[in-house]
């Protein structure tokens, strides 16, 4: 996807926009480097930033898979990540352990404009 989208909400189904509307704000609320959020196959969201300790580090969409699984989710449906700079690079091994291939990550800035289109499994 190009860089000059408009806004998400006018670009995506309802129901990525707002995971994307989810992810902004995780993000900014943490003022954490990475915000993501995923919806599970029942429908529930879950959103997350990333973790950067000492002695933890997770990314945004590893946190949100955990916080699946720990809810005893059955699998994924869809994810967005929203990373600083012009990177797009996500690791998706921990979505695709869960979810199994082919669950469709969205990449995009901060601002929430969407740059990839990813999927667990491979690109």
């Amino acid at each position: 996807m190009s860089d000059d989208l408009p806004d998400p909400e006018e670009t995506l189904a309802a129901e990525d926009a707002k995971l994307v509307t989810l992810a902004r704000a995780t993000r900014a609320r943490a003022r954490a480097v990475q915000g993501a959020a995923v919806r599970d196959r029942d429908g529930r969201t879950y959103a997350a930033a990333s973790v950067d300790l000492a002695h933890l580090t997770l990314s945004a969409l590893d946190v949100c898979v955990a916080m699946a699984v720990s809810s005893a989710s059955s699998g994924l449906e869809a994810a967005v990540v929203l990373l600083d700079g012009e990177t797009d690079e996500v690791d998706v091994r921990a979505a695709t352990d869960f979810a199994g291939p082919g669950v469709p990550v969205l990449v995009g800035d901060g601002r929430g404009r969407i740059r990839t289109r990813l999927a667990t499994g491979g690109a």
